[in-house]
C-alpha cells in the first residue's frame, strides 16, 4: 500500500520523500476474493455465523485448501472435512449437500459450503435457537472437531474463539475482532489442557510441556537403541487435531512432542524413554518433535514456535549428550527410508540452529524498511493513542508481530493492520512499511 503525494491523516499531515519505486501504482490484488464470497454464501444458506465458519477454517488451515492434499488425519480443504474412523465430516457434508467427495475435497467454495452444512446439522441436533449468538456455538464447534476427549475438544474450540476475538485478514477473507463470552455448556466441567491444578500431571521429561499421552497402541514401550537424533516434523494439520490423532487407535503414528504455532505451547505425548512412531527405521534412536502447520505455508512458522521448539531441542540435547548440530538434529525428510518432505523449504534451519545453540538472532523475515518522513509510532494501534516516537526518515525496523487496529486511509489506500516495533516499543500503520502487502507476509499476529 503506497502513496505518491502528501498524506493527510487524522493525526496530521506527513510530508513524504524517497518513495519506493512501485509507489506510483496500486499493489496487485492478492488473496482469493472468491473465498470471501464462499464464506458469505455458506453462512447465509445454512444460518451459520460467518465468524464461526472463518474461525474454524483459520484454526484448521489458515484458509488454505492445499489443492486437495489431505492432512495427516485425512482431512481435506479449507475447512478440513475429514474421512477417518472417528471424524466423518466429509461423508456427512456430501450427504447434506449432495456434492461429490471429489468436489468437496478440491473446490474451496464447495468445501466451505459442506462445512457449513455439517455445522448447521450439529446446531439442529443441539437445539440451538439463537444462531446469531456466537457464544452459543461452543459445543457445536467442539463436536465439529471430533476430538479424542473433552480436554482436546476444549483446546480446539478455545483456539477457534481466540481467532474470532482477534479477527482474520488473509486469503482475501476478513472478519472484525469480536470479544465473545463462550457458553461452555457441558464443557464447563472439562479442565482445559495446560491448566495448573492439583491433579495436573507435569510432562515426564520437559517441565515446560503439558503431559497428554498418546494411545499406547501408537508407540512402543522402551527403546532398542540409544537416543542420538532429534527429528523435526511438521504436522500437516492443526495442533489440537494432531494431539487428537495421536490418541486415536487407528492412527498408528505418534511423536514425543507437539508444538503450537501461535504461542509455542508444547504437549508431550510419548515419554522419551519410549519409542514413538514417527520416522520409520529411525524410531529406535530418535526423538520426534511435531510442529503445527503445513510445509507449504510459512505463516505457521512463528517466532514463538521457533523459540519454544529450540529451547526444547536444546534441553533434550543437553540432557542426553546429543551434539547440537545438523548431523544430530534433522528434518523428517533427511531420515533414512522416509518419503516425507517435512519440515520443507519454508523451515528456517539457520535461524533455528542459532536459537538451539543459545543465540538470539533477529528473525530475518521480520526486518523491514520504512519509508516517508515524520512517521509516528504510537503506544497502541489507534490514531488516538499517544505518540511514542517519530521516525525521521526511512529506516530499518524489527516487527515483532502485527495486529488489526484503527483503519488508516491514505491517498486512496486503506489498511487496518499495524506493525508492533520491538526497538521503538510501539505501533505504526503497515502503510509505511516498504512491502506491497497490507498484511506483512510471514509475520505472526499479535
Amino acid at each position: 500500500m503506497r502513496n505518491t503525494a502528501t498524506i493527510l491523516l487524522a493525526v496530521g499531515a506527513l510530508a513524504l520523500t524517497a518513495l519506493p519505486s512501485h509507489a506510483a501504482e496500486p499493489p496487485p490484488p492478492t488473496g482469493q476474493p472468491s473465498l470471501a464470497s464462499a464464506f458469505q454464501t455458506a453462512a447465509a444458506k445454512y444460518d451459520v455465523p460467518r465468524e464461526v465458519l472463518v474461525g474454524v477454517g483459520f484454526a484448521e488451515t489458515h484458509l488454505d485448501g492445499h489443492d486437495g492434499t489431505p492432512s495427516q488425519a485425512n482431512g481435506y480443504g479449507v475447512m478440513h472435512l475429514a474421512a477417518n474412523n472417528v471424524n466423518k465430516t466429509m461423508s456427512e457434508a456430501s450427504k447434506l449437500t449432495g456434492l461429490p467427495v471429489a468436489q468437496l475435497s478440491k473446490d474451496d467454495t464447495s468445501n466451505v459450503l459442506g462445512a457449513a452444512a455439517v455445522l448447521d446439522s450439529y446446531a439442529d441436533q443441539a437445539g440451538l435457537q439463537d444462531r446469531s449468538d456466537l457464544g452459543k456455538w461452543y459445543s457445536v464447534i467442539a463436536k465439529y472437531s471430533h476430538s479424542a476427549d473433552g480436554p482436546t475438544a476444549r483446546l480446539y474450540t478455545d483456539e477457534v474463539y481466540r481467532v474470532i476475538a482477534r479477527g482474520v485478514s488473509t486469503a482475501g477473507v476478513s472478519t472484525e475482532p469480536k470479544k465473545v463470552t463462550p457458553d461452555l455448556g457441558a464443557y464447563a466441567k472439562v479442565t482445559p489442557l495446560g491448566t495448573k491444578t492439583k491433579a495436573s500431571v507435569q510432562a515426564v521429561d520437559y517441565p515446560g510441556a503439558i503431559w497428554n499421552p498418546a494411545c499406547t497402541c501408537n508407540y512402543q514401550v522402551g527403546r532398542t537403541q540409544a537416543i542420538t537424533t532429534i527429528v523435526i516434523h511438521v504436522t500437516q494439520g492443526s495442533y489440537a487435531g494432531t494431539i487428537s490423532w495421536f490418541k486415536d487407535p487407528a492412527a498408528q503414528v505418534s511423536a514425543h512432542y507437539v508444538v503450537r504455532s501461535s504461542d509455542g505451547q508444547i504437549t508431550q505425548m510419548v515419554a522419551e524413554k519410549d519409542t514413538a512412531w514417527h520416522a520409520r527405521s529411525a524410531n529406535p534412536y530418535a526423538i520426534g518433535i511435531e510442529h503445527e502447520g503445513f510445509i507449504d505455508q510459512p505463516s505457521w512458522f512463528t517466532d514463538a514456535m521457533y523459540r519454544s521448539s529450540a529451547a526444547l531441542t536444546a534441553n533434550i540435547a543437553d540432557r542426553r549428550g546429543i551434539p547440537k548440530d545438523r548431523n544430530h538434529i534433522k528434518g523428517h525428510s533427511e531420515m533414512p527410508g522416509n518419503d516425507h518432505t517435512d519440515p520443507g523449504p519454508n523451515w528456517n534451519w539457520d535461524y533455528y540452529m542459532q536459537l538451539v545453540n543459545g543465540g538470539d538472532p533477529n528473525p530475518p523475515e521480520y526486518n523491514f524498511t520504512t519509508w516517508g518522513n515524520g512517521v509516528n509510532v504510537r503506544s497502541a494501534p489507534q490514531l488516538s493513542a499517544s505518540v511514542v516516537t517519530t521516525l525521521p526518515g526511512p529506516t530499518q525496523v524489527f516487527v515483532e508481530c502485527q495486529v488489526q487496529g484503527d483503519t488508516v486511509t491514505a491517498n486512496g489506500y486503506t489498511n487496518n493492520w499495524w506493525a508492533k516495533l520491538r526497538d521503538q516499543n510501539g505501533y505504526m500503520t503497515n502503510i509505511y512499511i516498504d512491502d506491497p502487502n497490507a498484511k506483512l507476509p510471514g509475520v505472526p499476529d499479535c
